[in-house]
């Protein structure tokens, strides 16, 4: 059975990625008007995003759960080569890139409204490679692939797996004892020939082949398996991994019974790089010795979590740890994944801002919950879509009501409010007041009770920046003062 043993042993691996790097540029925004100039919808940018793409998405993946990573590629003496090179050391990847003057790096600018993508525009040259550097190419492949545990290669069709590129990489991985995974653009599968593992998807399989497959076909697998068959003895390639999007993926050897597994049921937002981080995690289960079968269950829960986010995007160890328990059918309680830093709930914010969500807030100490509470973070909750909810730490409330509190500590006090189903996450803060979370998350709207819009400052700050504040209802006879006189007044037992 899959266990989360293996998130563990993650750090343990060396992984060498070989194919086409790119930056991906993400503008997010609104389109509210028609240009005067032409029949085209004017594009307001209101945040941007630059990551890794392509093979560097593949990297910062593997770097996303600890893996030690490697990377032999091509750039040009460009903006963007540096800024590849920028994120290639935040990941800490060991790289050697091979800088071509005259030659755009690869650039995809994507412009997306209210998580709808509406252009796409990309800068780039299909990249020449003379005898000279493929020489170069071939001797700095074989320098880094000597101490890795898997290669990963990655094929965007931009010039750097070439036939003669791609067989000094696979040649070198039999030389060495390396496993090679391919993940393929072709129509021809010959420059891979003698691969470990090539894994198309079901359409780019369909393209080679030359046979079109229907997933709920009774004898799709049989179907599938002989073509897979031919096509593997044409090449030489040991095995197929074919994923086939809603239904999964499915594996192909010549001398075993097809595997095949089925996709979570996702609300996707966005396909971008789902492709990446299911050979990232496959190639890393592999490298530990993990059967076929529980390595495509981990990629396949790794793609689940990732097209769940917008853009190309990284699965962490946590949330890949909370889906092996989902799979294993071990439900924990999820106060714990609710409680977040302040720098996890901006980003997270961000992230949900992009999908139109409306971002809200309130605060306090909640020492002792009851129902004015609950009335609280029900309201609060009626007029977002994503509630995030301010506590005071230990530290704070003694500042703000005195040594004798608070009464419960953060950590009792934050797991109780998450186990609320009105809240979405909870941040703890030190200040006496909430504002420093509030100018960090910019929430759309904030609201509380008690407290009148002209005599707070939070909801000022919030309206400051065109947001709204709502004044909650206050339900009287409820306060923890009240609780606590009564509790004096009670015999003891």
């Amino acid at each position: 059975m899959l266990t989360k043993d293996i998130i563990d042993n993650f750090k343990n691996l060396s992984i060498l990625c070989i194919g086409d790097i790119m930056l991906d540029k993400f503008y997010y925004g609104d389109v509210e008007r028609i240009s005067p100039e032409a029949p085209v919808p004017v594009f307001q940018i209101k945040n941007e995003k630059l990551m890794l793409g392509g093979t560097g998405n593949v990297i910062a993946n593997l770097a996303s759960l600890n893996i030690k990573t490697k990377y032999v590629g091509v750039t040009g003496d460009d903006e963007a080569g540096i800024l590849i090179e920028h994120f290639l050391k935040k990941a800490n990847c060991k790289y050697t890139l091979l800088k071509q003057k005259n030659y755009n790096t690869t650039t995809k600018n994507r412009m997306i409204a209210s998580n709808n993508h509406l252009l796409r525009a990309d800068k780039e040259d299909f990249l020449i490679f003379d005898d000279a550097k493929i020489q170069k190419f071939a001797n700095t492949v074989e320098k880094e692939i000597k101490d890795v545990d898997i290669v990963l290669v990655s094929d965007y069709k931009k010039g750097l797996l070439t036939e003669n590129t791609t067989q000094i990489i696979i040649n070198l991985c039999k030389k060495y004892g390396k496993k090679v995974l391919v993940d393929p653009k072709e129509r021809d599968f010959f420059k891979y020939r003698n691969a470990d593992i090539v894994k198309p998807n079901l359409k780019e399989f369909e393209l080679v082949s030359g046979k079109k497959f229907n997933t709920s076909d009774n004898d799709f697998k049989i179907k599938i398996k002989n073509s897979a068959v031919e096509v593997m003895n044409k090449y030489n390639i040991s095995n197929l991994l074919i994923t086939l999007s809603k239904d999964g993926m499915i594996f192909i050897s010549q001398d075993k019974d097809p595997i095949q597994i089925s996709a979570e049921a996702k609300e996707v937002f966005d396909v971008s790089g789902a492709g990446d981080t299911s050979l990232a995690v496959l190639g890393a289960a592999l490298a530990l010795g993990e059967d076929i079968a529980d390595a495509m269950k981990l990629a396949n829960l790794a793609s689940g979590i990732v097209v769940g986010k917008l853009g190309t995007a990284c699965v962490s160890p946590e949330e890949l740890a909370e889906a092996i328990d989902r799979a294993n059918g071990i439900h924990k309680l999820s106060q714990k994944s609710k409680i977040i830093t302040l720098k996890e709930a901006v980003e997270k914010a961000k992230e949900l801002k992009a999908k139109n969500k409306i971002i809200g807030f309130t605060n306090g100490c909640f020492d002792v919950l009851h129902l004015g509470h609950i009335h609280s973070f029900a309201g609060a909750k009626d007029v977002c879509d994503v509630l995030f909810v301010g506590i005071n730490s230990d530290k704070s409330v003694k500042n703000v009501k005195g040594e004798k509190f608070p009464l419960q500590n953060e950590k009792t006090r934050s797991y109780v409010v998450a186990s609320l189903e009105f809240v979405d996450y909870v941040v703890l803060f030190d200040e006496n007041t909430a504002m420093n979370v509030v100018e960090q998350l910019r929430p759309d709207v904030i609201a509380k009770e008690g407290y009148k819009i002209q005599d707070w400052p939070e909801a000022q700050k919030v309206i400051s920046y065109g947001g709204r504040a709502v004044e909650l209802e206050r339900i009287e006879d409820y306060s923890v003062t009240s609780i606590l006189k009564k509790l004096d007044k009670m015999p003891i037992a």
